[in-house]
């Protein structure tokens, strides 16, 4: 056995991440909700996958992500553990259950670690949770930052326009990322802002930055699944690449399956006892 098949068969856990980062290997993350998704996204080899509270829109239909409770985030996180077996599994933590008060902030982490058995959390913002995210270190438990849009704050912003055009929130987000790493933080992750400063926080942080819509420069990507595979077409920011087309294969087959058992096609005389 190589040793390349090797390490593609090694639990991916937080301080791989970092190996892959120093020796100048791409990491591939992407989100999964549910069993099956898991099972599957974790056999092709995916490296990390986020739980994320997009699954308040893909998997509850909300507008935005800031409906979605704990409890709907530990039972999607442990459909994900249930079938995730290589990838490490960060969930995220929803909006309200760690802003502004540390002590709940570590309680909702804990049970996110001891009722999901993800692997690790993450969080959106900087200096604004930083003592959040001291007291969910202090238990031990990783924390991976979010930084550039974040959608838990989207009433803050009123858009989802790309984030840190201007140079003082740029330089603002520079700042974070660094406080994030000298936190602790093991991972970072840069959503909808310029390539070009996404680039410079790479090259300046020893923890991987991980994009959405944040260029190449940085030291991994991360898609929501149902949008790459092609399952949700009412959403088409320009950072997204479609790698399947399943709303039209899942169309099809229904269709097919209402048809043949309208005609009485299904079941034949072999699909029956």
């Amino acid at each position: 056995m190589s040793t390349n098949t090797v390490d593609n068969q090694r639990k991916v856990t937080t301080s791989r991440l970092i190996e892959m980062k120093r020796r100048g290997e791409k990491i591939a993350m992407i989100t999964a909700y549910d069993y099956t998704m898991a099972t599957l996204v974790d056999g092709a080899g995916i490296d990390v996958i986020l739980v994320g509270d997009s699954a308040s829109n893909v998997m509850i239909g909300n507008a935005t992500t800031l409906p979605i409770t704990l409890d709907q985030m530990i039972y999607h996180a442990k459909c994900v553990t249930n079938g995730a077996k290589r990838a490490l599994v960060v969930c995220d933590m929803p909006f309200g259950s760690y802003q502004g008060n540390s002590k709940e902030a570590l309680s909702s982490a804990i049970r996110v670690m001891k009722e999901s058995g993800a692997e690790a959390v993450k969080m959106e913002g900087g200096e604004e949770i930083r003592e959040s995210i001291e007291r969910i270190l202090t238990a031990g438990i990783p924390v991976m930052g979010h930084l550039g849009l974040t959608p838990q704050s989207i009433n803050k912003f009123g858009t989802y326009a790309v984030r840190a055009k201007s140079e003082r929130e740029a330089e603002k987000l520079i700042a974070d990322a660094h406080l994030l790493q000298e936190l602790g933080c093991f991972s970072l992750v840069l959503e909808k802002i310029p390539a070009d400063l996404a680039r410079r926080v790479a090259s300046e942080l020893e923890i991987p930055v991980i994009g959405i819509g944040a260029g190449g420069g940085v030291d991994g990507q991360v898609l929501v699944l149902q949008d790459m595979l092609g399952m949700n077409n009412g959403f088409s920011p320009k950072f997204l690449r479609r790698y399947a087309d399943l709303s039209t294969v899942i169309n099809g087959a229904v269709s097919h399956y209402i048809e043949d058992v309208k005609s009485s096609d299904f079941p034949n005389e072999n699909e029956q006892y």
